[in-house]
């Protein structure tokens, strides 16, 4: 019988389950849709789609820009824009407009004032719950791929990325509607997709970070975490859209404000976050040398993103595309055993699990090895005055 591929282990096969789940957010998506085709003509749902899509190329490059480290799943990462882009925006949308009409029915205010109030106190409650419950997903049955607040963010501005961009052609086709016209339009396009195209994911990646930090514990306090992250969140959200609504063009430039200091506050944390990977792999990797799969040459490539680039460049140059899928492999395949044995050591995982995922990613760093070019004097001199005397990245031991 067939041994099983030690790449199981590197969580990046689709499985039934996903392309299910891929279906339901695609009727969702075609449902939303289809609203926004029945309140606008079609030529103006196709402008406003394309609008909405445009950017989203860019976005999505953006965000995986900070996920180089320890690169998640793509299908966990698909689905989680699929699920933005479609239940969470079918459903939302839907008790959004139910809590509009209950507010203009018993309030008795002009409909003008009602949405202010229910963009304001109910859609970030609605909103977030809705966006949130993927990361809910992912820490119940996915816990193992959460392993700092990199993932919470990462996983967060997906599902807040695909939120958006079905939002948005609902915001575009209104503004087609109006009486503004194309000038209203503009003026939409620039405000949601140009200067706040990020708003959403931020927001979500409260949520984010708070389950992730709750996937890393095993007591009581994980409940803390998802609920502190939930209500910065729905905090967020709503003084933005509170903002946004009532502050005039003072309070549109106090809501960026903040959205720029949340900004740069998520990336701190994955900088943060990648160092400690770093200090992961440079404690828990040393001890494997004696097996010939690490050498302290591949850890210092190990430590840098720099580094790292270089040695897919030249396993590239030297071994085209199996050298560079080989070095990628093993490049994963070693920061998984670091985060590994972190997970061990905060007892997530249990004795037989941790020694299953460990044999079966050292399998992973022998055959990624056994596919590297074989080292030469030209390979070695691949990024002169960096590494230390003798290195070749990831050469045979």
């Amino acid at each position: 019988m067939a041994s099983r591929d030690p790449r199981w282990v590197l969580k990046d096969r689709p499985s039934f389950t996903l392309i299910i789940g891929l279906v339901i957010t695609g009727i969702c998506a075609l449902v939303s849709f289809s609203f926004d085709v029945l309140n606008g003509a079609p030529v103006q749902f196709f402008i406003a789609l394309v609008l909405a899509l445009a950017p989203v190329p860019l976005l999505l490059a953006a965000v995986l820009a900070l996920d180089r480290m320890e690169p998640e799943p793509r299908s966990n990462l698909i689905f989680a824009f699929a699920w933005g882009a479609g239940v969470a925006v079918l459903v939302a949308g839907v008790i959004n407009s139910l809590n509009l009409h209950y507010i203009i029915d018993t309030a008795k205010l002009s409909e003008a004032s009602a949405r202010n109030i229910a963009a304001t106190f109910g859609a970030p409650v609605v909103e977030e719950t809705m966006k949130g419950l993927v990361l809910l997903g992912l820490l119940r049955f996915r816990r193992a791929e959460l392993d700092g607040p990199t993932d919470g963010i990462i996983y967060a501005s997906m599902v807040g990325l695909g939120f958006a961009m079905s939002e948005n052609v609902s915001y575009y086709i209104n503004a087609l509607n109006s009486d503004l016209g194309v000038k209203g339009l503009a003026v939409t396009v620039v405000l949601r997709g140009i200067l706040s195209p990020f708003a959403h994911p931020l927001f979500t990646s409260m949520i984010g970070v708070g389950v992730a930090y709750a996937a890393t514990r095993n007591g009581p306090e994980r409940v803390v975490y998802v609920l502190a992250g939930w209500s910065g969140a729905m905090l967020l959200h709503g003084l933005w859209n509170g903002l946004a609504s009532y502050g005039g063009i003072p309070g549109l430039v106090v809501a960026y404000l903040t959205l720029l200091v949340v900004l740069l506050v998520m990336i701190g944390v994955v900088f943060r976050d990648r160092r400690r990977i770093v200090a992961l792999i440079q404690r828990y990797l040393p001890p494997y040398e004696p097996t010939k799969l690490v050498s302290q040459a591949d850890i210092y490539m190990l430590s840098t993103f720099p580094r790292r680039r270089q040695a897919r460049q030249w396993a590239k140059a030297y071994g085209g595309k199996p050298g560079l899928r080989a070095m990628r492999d093993y490049q994963l395949a070693a920061t998984e055993l670091g985060l590994l044995h972190e997970r061990a050591g905060r007892h997530m995982i249990d004795e037989r699990t941790f020694h299953v995922e460990q044999r079966a990613l050292l399998e992973c760093m022998s055959t990624a090895r056994s596919g590297f070019p074989v080292p030469s004097v030209h390979a070695r001199t691949f990024a002169q005055g960096t590494p230390p005397p003798g290195y070749a990245p990831g050469a045979p031991g």
